[in-house]
């Protein structure tokens, strides 16, 4: 299955990238639902750095390690579950400038759901709101925050 969101945002692909390299951008964009520890937080964007989440869903919590397997600087990197409640989730960020004051975040997930065929259909639609939701979210706080780095420059 695939996911897909992309924003335009007012600020350089500069501004934008920056937003992610900073040590707080995980913690900010960690949505308040579900309750969430950030174990490991990424030391950088680069290739081998690992996440390390904790992630109540329902009465149990479920461990999320992921590991960073793909990084050009300025314009993409990308992360893939490692452990976690996937059975497959590869997640791309690709920033693209669109001139010098506009540009465009991109997240794309591929992802399989755990259980097979039988788990698709039965939390497919489900997990596809919960992306929408998550992502909405995070694109939000992306906007504010690199709006407010531009602003402050």
């Amino acid at each position: 299955m695939r996911y897909v969101k992309e924003s335009s945002f007012p600020v350089s692909a500069e501004v934008l990238w920056h937003f992610h390299e900073r040590p707080d951008a995980l913690a900010l964009l960690t949505p308040p639902w579900p309750r969430t520890e950030i174990v490991e937080a990424p030391a950088s964007l680069e290739v081998g750095t690992r996440v390390v989440l904790r992630v109540k869903l329902g009465p149990l919590w479920q461990t999320i390690e992921a590991e960073h397997i793909a990084y050009e600087r300025g314009r993409m990197f990308a992360d893939r579950m490692v452990r976690g409640p996937f059975a497959r989730w590869v997640h791309r960020h690709v920033v693209t400038a669109r001139g010098l004051s506009e540009s465009t975040l991109r997240d794309e997930v591929d992802y399989e759901l755990p259980l097979g065929r039988l788990g698709g259909l039965v939390v497919a639609p489900l997990v596809r709101r919960e992306l929408e939701r998550l992502f909405a979210y995070r694109h939000d706080v992306t906007r504010r925050e690199c709006l407010a780095a531009f602003v402050t420059r």
